[in-house]
């Protein structure tokens, strides 16, 4: 397994758009852009394949996971290697962070070390890059997804508040994820765990919203 500073890129503002990452494992690739299907399950069958198709083999995506400190990130990782990553393709994990942010090298590494450990145990054939990038969350995630060519982008969500609701309307974090949804170019998709007692997750796109998946 290669060391931390070999797979972990981080890039600022500025450098963003002529960047590239550093994967965890080498090897050239062709991604493919473009969007799914009307619905979940035909969006991820179109996209996703599996793992013995022909159309699998041939056709290698990059999937996109935005990742950060939280459980909602985890959870959308797991989710994202357990439904969509073939093992043909490339994972990206893309972690942004406000500019000129103090120390945020260290734990970045400790966070992509962590994600990796789940990478390694839930789907050691998918190669997987980390890619950390300074900037302004929306606009840094909407021009790596276009610079990368992200076939399929993964937003972890968590459940949000009654009191939050009633107060506020939707948060900054609901804001973020549903713009993604409606407005960057690639299928984007909003994935929440339920609870423990109901189990499964809820999934949105941009034409389904919390549609349940029990696996």
């Amino acid at each position: 397994m290669a060391s931390s500073g070999s797979f972990l890129k981080q890039v600022s503002a500025e450098e963003a758009w002529k960047s590239t990452s550093n994967r965890w494992s080498a090897g050239k690739n062709k991604h493919g852009g473009g969007n799914g299907g009307m619905s979940v399950e035909a969006s991820l069958n179109q996209l996703c394949g599996s793992e013995g198709s022909n159309t699998a083999a041939a056709a290698r995506k990059r999937v996109m996971v935005v990742v950060d400190h939280s459980s909602g990130s985890k959870h959308a990782l797991i989710w994202a290697l357990a439904h969509v990553a073939n093992k043909a393709d490339l994972l990206t994990l893309l972690h942004v962070v406000p500019p000129h942010t103090p120390s945020y090298s260290s734990s970045s590494t400790h966070l992509f070390n962590y994600l990796r450990s789940i990478c390694k145990d839930c789907r050691p054939e998918v190669e997987v890059e980390a890619l950390v990038v300074e900037g302004p969350k929306l606009s840094t995630v909407t021009s790596q997804v276009k610079k990368l060519e992200v076939s399929v982008l993964v937003l972890g969500q968590k459940k949000p508040s009654l009191l939050s609701n009633c107060l506020c309307g939707n948060s900054s974090a609901e804001e973020f994820v549903e713009h993604c949804i409606h407005n960057v170019e690639c299928l984007t998709i909003g994935v929440r765990k339920r609870s423990q007692g109901t189990g499964g997750y809820l999934i949105s796109t941009k034409w389904q919203k919390n549609f349940w998946l029990l696996a």
